[in-house]
Formats: structure tokens, C-alpha cells, sequence
């Protein structure tokens, strides 16, 4: 894949969006196609090709980069549900930067296999912001010469980070989900129990804020908890179906995942009490309520 060969991009969606136009901005030429025609619109104004369908994206481009909700919405995309025409995959590869079980990642890579293709994962650490930055950290795994995927990857992220044969990028990228949310978990928890306790808040702000603990997740999300500003950056409904998937990677290897359940738990309430769309610091509400 040469830097003049187009690139295909489907779904541009919160993270799908900010990553398809730092490619833009690196030089990448996209054909790029969603659900919603006014998102490829707006993509066509900042440099890229729009496209009517999968197919002509498919057609046109050697290489396709995927960021989709789930591995139902993958399927549904590709024409694999049943719903409609299976695209053809012969002498592509498809990258997926979504994040999936590792039982649908062996499922795609198989699949694609067989229909003459190639599976390459690539999902991604990082909210919104990051994605906005080129500062996501991507985890990649595939047969094959991936060098020339990751010198496409390199402009969206501070590290892209081979993790070997699929599915270990995605068993590598549910780990760090069960850190990313239980670390958040417990943050609202203590924000909930200085309330309560009558600790001053700024200097709760402060202390936490200036702390060995301290970093990126913890001062946004300490922020968001304080104001009770929510604008999404991971949705709370994102952070369940995540959960949900570390939970089945972790009885699939035979173990527990305690916070990851409890931390589920929690996110379920507050996707109940109303925060399902709001960002994932809006846990707090469920131990205030």
C-alpha cells in the first residue's frame, strides 16, 4: 500500500469521525461511507471522497478501516446477518478499530479468510478527546506485513503497539477496558464518600488532582464528577457493553473479573437512571442516588 493509494473508512460516528479526518489531515486520501449521509458530507468538506454504499468503498480501496458500535453492527455492514448481499473481500483487508469479543474477532478473521481476505484488528485506548489529538493508543494483531498498516495508523496515535496473532490485540484491549473502568469506579467512589463526609471539595480537586494516582482519565473525569458536567467522551451505554465483554473474556479464560462486575452494576444503574448517553464519569449518579 503506497501513500497514494486510497484508503477506505467506514463509520463515522464519535470516534469514527475525529480519526478519519487526522488521516485526512496527514495527507491519506479516504473514500468513506455511514449510515448518516449528512457525517459523509461533512467528511467530503474537510478533503475526502464520499461514497454511496460499502461496496463502492470496497471496490475502491484495497485497504478499509472499520469503526463500528459492536459486532452486529460489523455484520449488518458487511452483509453477513443475513439482511442483505455478503460483500466480497477478495484482496482486501479489513481493519477493524472497534472494539469486539474475542470470539466475534476469530469469527471475522476466519470469515475473511475464507472469502479470500484479510482480518487485521486494530482497536484503539482512548475517548474522543484523544481521538481528536492523534494521541489514541492502538493495538494491532494480524497475519502478514502490518508495517504498512502501521505507518497508516501512526497519525491518529502516540503508540501503535503489536500485540500479535488475532484475537490478542482484542483480549489486550478488554484488559485495559477492566483497568480503565474500574479505575473510574473508584473515583466516583471516593468523590461519593467525601461528599457525604463533608470534605471540602476543592481541596478533594486538589489533593487528587496533585497525587501519585493522578493522570489524564482520573483529572477529566474527576472534573466532569465535580461539576456534574457529562459531555460524552465514552458513553455510559459504551462503558456496559464493554464491561459486558470483559466479563466474557474473563470466564472464557477461566477466571473472575470482580470490579469489572461491580463496576458493571453500577453502570447499568446509572444508564437506568437516565446517563446512558452521557459520559462515563456520570457513574457517580448511581451512588448518589
Amino acid at each position: 500500500m503506497d501513500d497514494v493509494d486510497p484508503v477506505g473508512f467506514i463509520g463515522l460516528g464519535h470516534m469514527g469521525e475525529p480519526i478519519a479526518v487526522n488521516l485526512l489531515r496527514a495527507g491519506r486520501r479516504l473514500v468513506a461511507w455511514t449510515r448518516r449521509a449528512e457525517r459523509v458530507q461533512e467528511l467530503v468538506r474537510a478533503g475526502a471522497t464520499g461514497a454511496v454504499d460499502v461496496g463502492q468503498v470496497l471496490d475502491s480501496c484495497e485497504v478499509v478501516l472499520v469503526m463500528l458500535a459492536d459486532a452486529a453492527a460489523l455484520d449488518e455492514v458487511l452483509g453477513w446477518d443475513g439482511s442483505g448481499f455478503a460483500h466480497p473481500l477478495a484482496g482486501r483487508t479489513l481493519v477493524n478499530l472497534g472494539t469486539v469479543s474475542t470470539a466475534s474477532a476469530s469469527a471475522f478473521h476466519e470469515r475473511v479468510r475464507e472469502a479470500g481476505g484479510r482480518y487485521v484488528e486494530a482497536p484503539v485506548s482512548g475517548s474522543r478527546v484523544p481521538a481528536q489529538r492523534g494521541e489514541l493508543v492502538v493495538m494491532l494483531a494480524g497475519d502478514g506485513d502490518l508495517d504498512p498498516l502501521e505507518q497508516l495508523l501512526a497519525p491518529i496515535s502516540r503508540a501503535v503497539v503489536r500485540c500479535g496473532a488475532v484475537p490478542a490485540a482484542t483480549a489486550t484491549k478488554l484488559s485495559v477496558n477492566a483497568f480503565l473502568v474500574s479505575l473510574v469506579t473508584a473515583l466516583a467512589e471516593s468523590v461519593h464518600l467525601a461528599e457525604r463526609s463533608g470534605v471540602d471539595l476543592d481541596v478533594l480537586h486538589r489533593v487528587l488532582d496533585s497525587g501519585p494516582m493522578a493522570s489524564a482519565v482520573s483529572r477529566m473525569r474527576l472534573a466532569a464528577m465535580l461539576e456534574r458536567d457529562y459531555a460524552p467522551q465514552t458513553a455510559i451505554d459504551d462503558v456496559v457493553r464493554n464491561c459486558q465483554l470483559v466479563l466474557e473474556l474473563a470466564e472464557s479464560a477461566g477466571t473472575g473479573a470482580p470490579m469489572a462486575r461491580r463496576s458493571h452494576d453500577l453502570y447499568t444503574r446509572s444508564s437506568a437512571l437516565g446517563f446512558g448517553a452521557a459520559d462515563m464519569a456520570a457513574v457517580v449518579e448511581a451512588l448518589r442516588a
